[in-house]
């Protein structure tokens, strides 16, 4: 068919023609807002899963949400070399200046800028990452102790306060929070805490790997208990086809229903495969009807596709022994592995390996589901590895 036509749209956050399987979650997300912006309780929401399932797209269909609602919406993505400070101002004084626009909040806004300004002064050397420029003269006392957790509460206490003058609510959006430092991430915690205390109409919702939940009751032990942590995981096979099915029939053509069942097979329902798959399925098929045979015509390209960008990507970032380290993991199967497995199959020690398989994690490549246990955050990274360093010499 025309690739001029084609509905499907992978890449990195790029928003789908179809987002299936997610409304349930949209709509708690939707009531959890509405009730920050009435005054009322609602908890904080970080959203898990591995990558490729869609967390990133959801977060952001939702910041749209908000902001088609009405709401104050701070996106934040948190890549690793940024302090959180560095990400948050710029975001928090847009988001001010907004609100000093409004007769009712103005004061209110206009006495958190000044709370922004000493913040960012006190914590620049802290942070040397801070780069915003301020017009408005610090308040002495207000958020400029240079103590980030304690400064973070008074900042966003006055946001907050400025946001419920206004008959709002704040929401920041922050996207790979597993990157977050820990001190950083236990201020964050810590300031999200005052405002549920406070009832100020100031709210997070989060995406990250699934070690996060983790990492946050590391920071602030009390964290499991104020946000809620949704699994973001495959789709079901309902949801799959609708996310096949639906776009197709959108530009006036059709899907057997053997080529769905072969394109669940191949993704695992995973968002991000579908999509390539369902784009590669398109360019392939030679009339207004995608077939089987077309799904397996469309392999070559949509495995090279996703060898070249998905997967490559991450493993271009790895050192020769921490491929070989996943080389291993690769060999034992999909996962999750003891570690003390992937040492006999790496012939070391499992305490020699406690570095490499420490770095592995902090880069994003792999978590714990419990204690002693590796599994890939990559979905089909597995395969990925085997085809990437084939043969048996890897290990040499």
């Amino acid at each position: 068919m025309n690739p001029l036509n084609n509905p499907f749209s992978p890449g990195a956050g790029t928003q789908p023609p179809e987002l299936a399987g997610r409304d349930d979650l949209r709509k708690t997300l939707q009531v959890a807002m509405e009730r920050a912006r009435k005054g009322l309780s609602a908890r904080s929401v970080v959203m898990t899963g591995l990558r490729g399932v869609g967390k990133t797209v959801l977060l952001d269909r939702v910041r749209l949400d908000a902001e088609d609602a009405g709401f104050e919406a701070l996106r934040i993505e948190a890549p690793e070399k940024r302090s959180l400070p560095g990400m948050l101002l710029p975001e928090m004084r847009l988001t001010l200046l907004r609100l000093s626009r409004k007769q009712q909040s103005k004061e209110l806004a206009l006495r958190a800028l000044r709370g922004l300004a000493g913040f960012a002064k006190a914590l620049k050397v802290k942070f040397g990452d801070i780069e915003v420029g301020l017009d408005q003269e610090p308040e002495v006392g207000l958020a400029d102790n240079g103590d980030l957790e304690q400064d973070l509460q008074m900042l966003m206490e006055a946001v907050g306060r400025a946001a419920a003058a206004a008959s709002t609510a704040v929401i920041l959006f922050i996207d790979e929070l597993q990157y977050v430092k820990e001190k950083q991430l236990a201020a964050l915690i810590t300031a999200m805490h005052r405002m549920s205390q406070r009832q100020l109409p100031v709210l997070m919702i989060g995406a990250g790997l699934p070690q996060i939940p983790g990492q946050m009751g590391k920071a602030k032990s009390y964290a499991e208990r104020l946000f809620e942590f949704p699994v973001i995981g495959a789709l079901p096979k309902e949801a799959a086809f609708r996310a096949i099915e639906v776009p197709v029939r959108g530009q006036n053509a059709a899907i057997e229903a053997a080529a769905l069942e072969r394109i669940y097979d191949k993704t695992q329902g995973y968002a991000y495969f579908l999509q390539e798959w369902g784009k590669h399925s398109w360019d392939v098929a030679e009339d207004a009807l995608i077939r089987e045979q077309d799904v397996e015509t469309a392999a070559l390209t949509a495995v090279a596709a996703l060898d070249d960008s998905f997967f490559r990507v991450r493993f271009d970032r790895m050192t020769p022994v921490e491929k070989r380290y996943l080389r291993a993991m690769a060999e034992l199967g999909s996962g999750p592995h003891r570690s003390g497995d992937v040492a006999d199959s790496l012939e070391r020690k499992v305490q020699s390996l406690g570095p490499v398989r420490a770095k592995l994690m902090q880069k994003g490549m792999i978590w714990s589901p419990s204690h002693g246990d590796t599994a890939f955050t990559v979905p089909l990274f597995d395969e990925f590895m085997k085809r990437a360093m084939p043969g048996t010499d890897w290990n040499h």
